[in-house]
């Protein structure tokens, strides 16, 4: 049998290969595995019609074991990662297929930390899904609860406001949401900056995530970028972790180059933890070379 877990969670078309039973599931498997008696889970999604059908099944997963779970509602994957290690919960489950086809849906676990699962704990967590009805599961009183927790972006977006202040420019910027849940967030961190901005792509209708626009799509923004005479773009994804720029000839610039630039940027401002980039082993040779030369360590 394939491994459930991917790369990045759980992945498939929605309702067809992705079922709501397997979230519930998953609830019950995380709060087993990762949240001790009174702990907390929170759950956040995308703006895919089917995000709601998801976190219904895991909070009715996670609360017939006894956990309350706090639905953050529509926010970032970087935003559930942010709440998830605030101290408050033992666990964080997005709900979302990132830079996928709207009919797509994911399911990725993050610790109390806010990170990724290593792959020993998404093993464990695998072989609890698939007995999960095997649980016995507490009687009415001790029963967990739905807490509406559509506030908690806020904490995201003060954290996030206070980097974004120190920032100050005047530049013209478009910047493309994809229809996804940056839209909720990315406009007013770079109004506060200061920057002219035009948005474009932030009318999410359940189904048109990732459609023809955003990071897996920065032709249009690009387009844009041109007539608009602006100084840049950016194209995030349908859950905004992943951001594609585009210069002020229109050209786009790959996710390599945009380390590098900002990589550069901070070694000379002596501003980069440890002069350390992280890289993916994707990445092109010519940017490890490039911060090496530069004084960092890759």
């Amino acid at each position: 049998m394939a491994r459930l877990f991917g790369t990045d969670g759980i992945r498939g078309v929605a309702n067809v290969e992705l079922q709501p039973t397997l979230a519930f599931a998953l609830g019950r498997a995380t709060v087993r595995r990762l949240a001790a008696q009174g702990e907390a889970i929170v759950i956040g999604q995308d703006t895919r019609r089917s995000g709601d059908m998801f976190s219904a099944a895991l909070v009715a997963g996670a609360t017939s074991m006894g956990a309350d779970v706090h639905r953050a509602g529509v926010v970032p994957t970087p935003a559930l990662a942010h709440i998830a290690a605030s101290g408050d919960f033992a666990a964080g489950i997005m709900v979302s297929a990132s830079h996928n086809p709207a009919d797509d849906n994911g399911l990725k676990v993050l610790d109390g930390q806010g990170l990724k699962l290593d792959d020993a704990v998404e093993d464990e967590l695998e072989a609890l899904i698939w007995r999960a009805d095997a649980f016995v599961g507490p009687t009415n009183a001790r029963l967990g609860r739905e807490v509406d927790g559509r506030d908690l972006l806020e904490r995201y977006r003060e954290h996030r406001l206070g980097l974004a202040r120190r920032a100050a420019t005047s530049l013209r910027v478009v910047l493309d949401c994809a229809n996804g849940s940056g839209g909720v967030v990315a406009p007013q961190l770079l109004e506060v900056t200061g920057a002219k901005l035009e948005v474009m792509n932030n009318e999410p209708d359940g189904t048109n995530i990732n459609l023809a626009c955003g990071a897996t799509a920065p032709q249009a923004l690009a387009a844009r970028v041109r007539a608009a005479g602006a100084d840049l773009g950016f194209a995030l994804d349908g859950d905004a972790d992943r951001c594609v720029a585009v210069d002020e000839r229109g050209e786009i610039v790959d996710g390599d180059r945009l380390i590098g630039v900002i990589a550069l940027d901070r070694l000379a401002r002596g501003a980069l933890a440890a002069g350390v980039v992280v890289l993916s082993v994707l990445s092109n040779g010519g940017l490890e070379q490039t911060v090496v030369e530069a004084g960092g360590r890759v």
